[in-house]
């Protein structure tokens, strides 16, 4: 067993970017893996329903190069987890098209594992036949096979066994599909034969890049190191530090318990952890304790299309406006309404957003607003985009024009930045599934291939 292994996460989110600097510097310790995170909900919806990516080409490709450049030519696997942003088989074919071009540039071949976590309706709707498949928490509504029906594409949160396997195989490069963020990470550490919790443990810090050190950015470059009985962080750009109190409290980032973490079929217990500073803004921690589920779980997600969205943004200054602008609102809504009377309330939202009072809390703001110009966002959603984009214009029209109690002038509501002002934002997305499947069998598939030189071939 390797006494001390050395993880390197470039950076919070591929593409997001991080000095090349930190990479370099490393690079100059023994590197076991080069593990980075790709992929969030936290854009919400959208990115899986429509099967887009999170950050462009350029970014994802600009990242991924020095990766390739540095670490392959070193013998350092690379993983990715959650390909292209969602991790769904259009962002894994995204990202190893990316791949392949970077190969065939630098002139390199690379052994690379594809791990596919798309899972087919058939799959769920036999889940849901059998009872096998709840709600990812109490707000969340039972799922349905209409809901299944409507939903493609449906992805698992792969745990690090299948990274594992691919690690085993000696390859070069792996792209996973969705992955739960701290398995790319984790799987190196028990690969290695390193206890899992602190395996895991680490991937909860790494996964964020060097957002848990002082300053913490997820543009910069982290160190993870697991020995026999604990794991260390630090960063690897000499402007940050890590201390205990930054790692402790990265380690409460995004999670429901304060100690308890929830994985693909586990428990991280971290109530006993122990965060102890070392030299050279390092930290060592301790303690951590991984509780394999008596059932395992594992977290399904999938969005369906909902409606369609149109927006504009204009700028309020007229102190008397501001003073009625929710009332005014509610007027044009009225009239909008009105105007279209053969058309169902039901079919279309129209909403505003008061930036600078209350865009952001909306009701629930309690500070008075104090301000003499405001920002308002008017959005409409529809059962297609002609509609909503209709109802929009109405909307802009009838509020630069409203004329409000005491109002000094005949028009100019509205200030624009933009022309047009009308912007067709199409498709709207929500989260169909959001629930865990109990499973006995392996989801995820890994397909190996050898990449680069003149052509790619299956292995």
């Amino acid at each position: 067993m390797t006494k001390e292994i050395h993880i390197l996460s470039p950076c919070g989110m591929l593409g997001y970017g991080f000095p090349e600097s930190s990479l370099l510097k490393g690079m100059e310790q023994k590197i076991h893996a080069i593990a980075v995170d790709a992929g969030s909900t936290d854009a919400g919806p959208h990115k899986l329903g429509k099967g887009v990516p999170i950050v462009s080409k350029r970014a994802a490709k600009k990242d991924l190069q020095l990766l390739v450049r540095y670490g392959l030519p070193r013998k350092i696997p690379i993983i990715i987890g959650s390909a292209g942003g969602a991790g769904a088989a259009v962002h894994v074919d995204w990202t190893v098209q990316i791949l392949e071009e970077i190969l065939k540039e630098e002139n390199l071949e690379a052994k690379t594992a594809v791990i596919s976590s798309d899972i087919p309706q058939e799959k769920v709707l036999k889940a849901i036949k059998e009872g096998t498949i709840a709600p990812l928490s109490k707000n969340i509504p039972a799922l349905t096979e209409a809901g299944v029906l409507e939903t493609s594409p449906i992805v698992a949160q792969m745990g690090h066994e299948p990274i594992l396997e691919a690690l085993k195989s000696g390859c070069d490069i792996i792209v996973c599909g969705r992955a739960y963020d701290p398995s790319p990470f984790a799987a190196v550490g028990i690969f290695y034969g390193k206890d899992p919790g602190l395996s895991y443990h680490l991937g909860k810090i790494l996964e964020c890049g060097a957002l848990c050190a002082e300053p913490g950015s997820a543009k910069d470059a982290i160190l993870g190191s697991i020995g026999e009985d604990s794991f260390s962080v630090r960063p690897l750009n000499p402007e940050r530090k890590c201390t205990a109190l930054s790692v402790a409290a990265h380690t409460f980032y995004e999670k429901e318990h304060p100690y308890l973490l929830k994985g693909p079929g586990f428990l991280l217990d971290l109530k006993d952890c122990i965060f102890k500073e070392k030299e050279n803004g390092e930290v060592e921690v301790s303690g951590s304790r991984y509780l394999p589920d008596s059932v395992f779980k594992v977290k399904l997600e999938g969005a369906r299309k909902t409606a369609y969205r149109s927006f504009a943004i204009a700028g309020i200054r007229d102190p008397v406006l501001l003073s009625r602008l929710e009332e005014t609102e509610e007027q044009v809504k009225k009239l909008t309404a009105e105007y279209y009377a053969e058309i169902k309330e039901e079919d279309y939202n129209i909403r505003f957003y008061n930036y600078g009072k209350n865009g952001v809390m909306g009701e629930k703001e309690q500070a008075p607003f104090s301000g003499h110009e405001a920002g308002v966002l008017m959005e409409t959603t529809a059962s297609t985009q002609e509609l909503a984009s209709s109802i929009l214009a109405t909307v802009r029209s009838t509020f630069l024009h409203y004329g409000y109690p005491d109002r000094k002038s005949t028009a100019g509501n509205l200030a624009f930045p933009f022309a047009p002002s009308d912007v067709e934002a199409g498709p709207v997305y929500e989260f169909s599934i959001y629930h865990v499947m109990e499973t006995e069998e392996n989801l995820f598939s890994v397909k190996y291939s050898l990449m680069g030189g003149s052509d790619g071939a299956s292995l």
